[in-house]
């Protein structure tokens, strides 16, 4: 496969066989047992690693575009809540809803994302609050990679927010915490996550969920310093937390303890942009720092209802300040590290054959142009799909 490749600067022949990536170089170079093999050429498109979505909530049922039109118009969040609005209409509405329809609004997310030359996707639950809708959203994560040609991750996000009749605490003890267990023993969940806040759960609190990922062998993640600088980040890295994810508040501490500890930072402008947010992340500092940085949709109905990677790249640049080759890296080989996926991610003999072909010639079109870089193919561990 002779390719222009995002990844080099000059023309590139990948050659894989199984799935996997066995050869990256001139064509001249290529060894002469694939001399004979199949070839396809992309006529100079750009061809990056699949894309990446690493933090995503995909499942879930219901809209919330009348909480949007109340936001617009100048409703507090108070306001929306005594509406009706809010996260609770979004459980009330995934609580409802049966498997097969959850399945079938997934997988029309799903399918959006894939157009945008989306390969791994990383889907958490959280809209449930009790145990049963938990597990059932989880069963669905798995399910998708049933119906479609994708890697999905599924997250066990339990303590997204306690409902309305129990204190944050009794939650944990008697559904988060049982929920979580459950999952793990049905093998429904590669991580765990939380979110730490103000209007979530404590440090402490969140402790809790973490001491028993660990005790089940599971790696954890966390929201956080999204809304206010809860040290949360630094609670991630002290127990060498894949990544911690928006960090609008990130305080310079944070920032190091996540350097040290390999923790990345998984940004989400889609988020930052649906609600109006003025408080940037640190990303200089994440930079002189080296702290790898992933870019994702945050796909979710109240407060980033996007499933468009491309259109986060845009705005990681336009909002964030990124470079378009930073963007590039942040849905893919840095993405894969804030799943813990070492197999994918770069144009490296060994890597899974999970590629994008895009129907443009200059690697920073991705970013700059707004969500519609047109996708020519995916390759899905070596199978043109």
């Amino acid at each position: 496969m002779s390719a222009s490749s995002a990844s080099y600067a000059q023309k590139e022949t990948l050659a894989f066989e199984g799935g996997v990536i066995v050869f990256v170089g001139e064509e001249a170079s290529l060894p002469r047992d694939y001399a004979q093999a199949p070839r396809r050429s992309v006529e100079g498109r750009v061809v990056t690693p699949g894309l990446i979505d690493c933090h995503t909530h995909l499942v879930y049922a219901g809209s919330r575009a009348r909480e949007f039109e109340m936001r617009l118009t100048g409703a507090s969040y108070e306001e929306i809540m005594r509406a009706g609005g809010g996260i609770f209409s979004t459980v009330e509405a995934t609580r409802a809803a049966g498997e097969d329809e959850l399945l079938e609004s997934a997988l029309s997310r799903l399918d959006r994302l894939m157009a945008g030359g989306v390969t791994t996707v990383e889907v958490k639950s959280g809209y449930g609050l009790d145990i049963e809708t938990e597990l059932r959203m989880l069963r669905v994560a798995r399910a998708l990679e049933v119906h479609r040609k994708v890697t999905v991750r599924t997250t066990f996000l339990g303590a997204h927010a306690f409902p309305k009749d129990m204190t944050a605490d009794d939650y944990l003890t008697h559904i988060c915490l049982p929920a979580l267990d459950q999952a793990a023993n049905e093998g429904l969940v590669d991580a765990v996550d939380g979110f730490c806040e103000t209007v979530g759960f404590s440090r402490k609190q969140i402790g809790r969920v973490f001491d028993r990922a660990k005790a089940l062998d599971l790696p954890v993640k966390l929201h956080a310093e999204q809304m206010s600088d809860q040290k949360g980040a630094m609670l991630a890295a002290n127990h060498r937390a894949l990544s911690a994810d928006h960090l609008e508040y990130l305080c310079a501490d944070g920032v190091a303890a996540m350097a040290e500890a390999g923790t990345v930072a998984v940004l989400l402008p889609g988020a930052f942009y649906a609600l109006g947010e003025t408080q940037l992340p640190p990303i200089q500092t994440l930079r002189d720092a080296a702290v790898p940085m992933a870019l994702a949709t945050d796909c979710n109905p109240g407060s980033s209802p996007t499933t468009s990677l491309l259109l986060i790249m845009n705005m990681g640049a336009v909002l964030f300040g990124l470079t378009p080759q930073e963007c590039l890296k942040g849905v893919t080989v840095n993405a894969a590290r804030a799943l813990g996926l070492r197999d994918r991610g770069t144009f490296e003999v060994g890597m899974r054959a999970d590629i994008a072909i895009w129907d443009v010639t200059d690697p920073a079109e991705l970013t700059y142009r707004m969500g519609d870089a047109p996708l020519k193919q995916r390759v899905f561990r070596g199978e043109l799909c």
